[in-house]
């Protein structure tokens, strides 16, 4: 994570939306109360979003009678009540800068008391890592352990996004097996790193030899993770990179979102001691926003489940049964020295668990499957021993996950290639499928593009510098983008090939609680999606191509790199949100304003400061669109307040 974005750019939380639900703004039963009138305006709108509209953001002002009778039912939104004090008015700027759902408003104690369970929950159910302050927690499994840092509440995505990035998930599983079958064209991309990156270059000898000895992988493996980001400006969900070896976290991925569930029946318990200071609500309600009513609500039913390690270890099973030597081994291939193996352990203790076979991680007997969890860097090939080794394997009958064949088509210069216009169709067929993975591509450029180059030094914030490196903490961003393109201009070496240039993407900030090391930080953070799946094939015969799980990592915005293991990111998981229902509710909210300046002269209890209320709401619509940049009025009349956004909303 983290290889391609910074929120330096963009502070305002836009990727968040407002939610309202149910055929009533306001269901108050009052005879005499004027939202009679006005709700038969919005009847219309409230059907159409029905089944995803969730529970307002906050309550903006307020007026006594509506409040009496108010309900708060799971499926209905807390009203925009009118009672008592209105709030003192704030300016646009700082209502923008304001998230609409506001974490750090959470009552400290019950925080506290989040914290203080999730922590015990991780000791008891496998959420740790290796302590890096003890020098064995990488070689023996249960020293020095500590759980592995998490988000404590899950962060908000897109729903139509998140459809998007599993509908693509088998279309990259075909992608890099078709890649993969294509010699000519890998060893064709990479001439130019292979002089410069030691690495690749070991990687593609050992491809060479099995394209001399005409090596078939009959039974191909794939299990990878795509990264995304939504980037905040085009409301694009872009790739950041294509995982195909060692694509890690898909058992403590599991784990937190187990973590998280169990918090919903927590507050669920916790709900009823105070739920008569906040109306009559039914026990779904229970989450940690409804326990705060003035927040908006997580929705159970939107947060969705993972079964990422289920599916790995199903398909390392399918793969042994493939080929069909009930006698032989899985091994897994690990680093000498791991912190993050109990990711791994949650991985083979599913194979073992669910499947009639044995598990090595060292060559004992013979072997039907080879997974890799190390062999991505080059610190991982200190000799030519491990080379050797890597080469016997690929020599070897047994399944490789990844063969170097998938390992080659997975690094960041085939990313870019493929990234060309024209490229896709070599592979593909489907017009289609070809448009969909074009539309999550983000700009990538080889160095040997001048232009590219010169546009990189004048604006450096704007790319990110990247090596065939896995792993996290490579990257070069800002002020060192330039530095380095211009010392390899001076130098004119060939080095310029072990790198490409990225696309920055910037998506939005929202604020969150990160807790590490047992400390709990409240901070501004920025999330990237990675979805895994799975690909089996023997000869013509595709037996596994599907999505099969996610994994959601969250970092501080001030920070460029996100891997976990390398310290930058937490694990997190995710509630979705239709962020497109801000273009429906966008002129839903200044009819509504329109309704209230007519209708407000005719009862004496709506009064202005009521439209300001709204007006205020408005406002903070328009700043989660970039089309809304209406600057915030003073006084407190109603019509000259509301023209400036009607006029605004005429322009869309």
């Amino acid at each position: 994570m983290g290889v391609a974005y910074s929120s330096l750019l963009s502070l305002s939380p836009c990727t968040t939306t407002i939610h309202i639900t149910g055929s009533s703004l306001f269901p108050c039963t009052s005879k005499a109360n004027p939202e009679r009138v006005i709700n038969s305006i919005f009847n219309h709108t409230n059907n159409i979003c029905l089944a995803n509209l969730q529970k307002p953001t906050k309550k903006f002002g307020s007026f006594s009678r509506f409040s009496q009778n108010s309900t708060c039912l799971g499926s209905k939104i807390v009203p925009l009540k009118c009672c008592g004090k209105v709030r003192e008015m704030e300016t646009q700027e700082r209502i923008l800068q304001k998230p609409l759902i506001d974490f750090h408003g959470i009552d400290e104690e019950l925080v506290q008391k989040m914290v203080y369970d999730a922590l015990v929950w991780s000791s008891l159910h496998g959420l740790v890592v290796g302590d890096k302050s003890v020098q064995t927690s990488g070689k023996v499994p249960g020293v020095g352990l500590v759980h592995a840092p998490f988000a404590l509440l899950p962060m908000a995505f897109p729903e139509s996004h998140w459809n998007l990035a599993c509908e693509v998930a088998p279309i990259f599983n075909e992608l890099i097996d078709r890649v993969s079958l294509d010699g000519k064209f890998l060893q064709d991309a990479l001439p130019r790193t292979k002089k410069v990156d030691a690495f690749t270059s070991g990687l593609l000898d050992i491809h060479s030899k099995m394209l001399e000895i005409n090596k078939k992988e009959e039974i191909r493996l794939g299990l990878h993770r795509s990264d995304y980001m939504l980037d905040e400006q085009t409301k694009l969900l872009l790739q950041i990179e294509l995982n195909t070896i060692s694509a890690s976290f898909p058992g403590l991925g599991c784990r937190v979102s187990e973590l998280h569930r169990v918090y919903r029946v927590s507050f669920a318990t916790e709900f009823t001691v105070v739920k008569s200071n906040i109306g009559t609500c039914t026990p779904e309600a229970g989450n940690l926003l409804n326990y705060h009513g003035e927040h908006i609500g997580l929705d159970p039913r939107r947060i969705p489940g993972n079964t990422s390690v289920d599916k790995f270890a199903e398909a390392l099973a399918k793969a042994w049964t493939e080929y069909n030597r009930p006698r032989a081994l899985v091994m897994v291939v690990v680093q000498p020295e791991e912190r993050n193996m109990y990711d791994q352990h949650w991985l083979c203790a599913a194979l073992k668990d669910r499947y009639p076979f044995n598990m090595q991680s060292k060559v004992a007997k013979k072997l039907s499957v080879v997974y890799f969890r190390a062999g991505y860097a080059p610190t991982d090939y200190p000799s030519e021993a491990e080379w050797r080794a890597r080469l016997l394997m690929e020599q070897s009958s047994a399944v490789k996950c990844p063969s170097i064949s998938y390992h080659l088509a997975g690094t960041k210069k085939i990313q870019q290639e493929l990234a060309k216009p024209n490229m896709l169709e070599r592979f593909l067929e489907n017009k289609e499928d070809i448009s969909k993975l074009q539309k999550c591509f983000a700009g990538l450029w080889s160095l040997e593009d001048s232009d590219i180059i010169k546009k990189a030094i004048e604006r450096p914030e704007l790319f990110v510098m990247k090596p065939q490196r896995e792993g996290g903490g490579n990257n070069f961003y800002g002020d060192d983008v330039r530095t380095n393109l211009v010392r390899l201009q001076k130098e004119g070496t060939q080095e310029d090939a072990a790198y490409i240039l990225m696309q920055r993407i910037f998506p939005a900030v929202s604020p969150t609680f990160l807790v590490r090391e047992g400390i709990c930080h409240k901070d501004h953070a920025i999330s990237e999606l990675g979805v895994y799946g799975a690909y089996l094939r023997n000869k013509e015969k595709v037996i596994v191509n599907e999505q099969c799980g996610y994994l959601m990592r969250t970092k501080v915005s001030s920070s460029n790199e996100g891997g976990v293991a390398a310290g930058f990111a937490v694990l997190d998981r995710y509630i979705l949100e239709l962020m497109e229902f801000l273009f429906l509710i966008q002129p839903f909210m200044v009819n509504f304003a329109r309704v209230l300046t007519v209708f407000s002269s005719r009862f004496d209890n709506c009064s202005d400061k009521w439209v300001l209320s709204f007006t205020e709401l408005c406002l903070r619509l328009e700043g989660l669109n970039s089309k809304f940049k209406q600057k915030r009025e003073t006084n407190t009349g109603k019509a000259p307040v509301l023209v400036p956004i009607l006029s605004k909303a005429r322009e869309i």
